[in-house]
C-alpha cells in the first residue's frame, strides 16, 4: 500500500518535471537543445511506464515502456542524422 503510493507519487513527480524539459523542446534556443529535450521526454515516458507498472501491478505497461524505448533511441538516431547531413552541428 505504501509502495505502490511512492511510486505513484514519484511518476507524478517526473510528469511535473517532464512539463518543465517540454518547454525546453518547444523553445531551445538550438536544435541540439531541442533534440537532448525530446530525448529526456522520451526517457522520463519510460521510467514513468515503468514505474506506473511496478504501482499498478500491470506488466503489460513494462512492455509498452520497452517498445517506447526503442522507439526512443531511433529518434534520436534519426535526428542527430539528420541534423549532421544538413550541417547543423558546430
Amino acid at each position: 500500500m505504501i509502495v505502490e503510493e511512492a511510486l505513484l507519487a514519484a511518476a507524478g513527480a517526473l510528469v511535473v518535471l517532464a512539463v518543465a524539459v517540454l518547454y525546453r523542446a518547444v523553445r531551445g534556443p538550438t536544435m541540439q537543445d531541442r533534440v537532448v529535450a525530446v530525448n529526456v521526454l522520451g526517457t522520463n515516458t519510460v521510467v514513468i511506464l515503468a514505474l506506473l507498472s511496478a504501482a499498478l501491478d500491470a506488466p503489460s505497461f513494462l512492455d509498452i515502456a520497452l517498445v517506447y524505448a526503442l522507439l526512443n533511441f531511433l529518434m534520436a538516431v534519426a535526428i542527430s542524422k539528420f541534423t549532421v547531413d544538413r550541417g547543423g552541428v558546430m
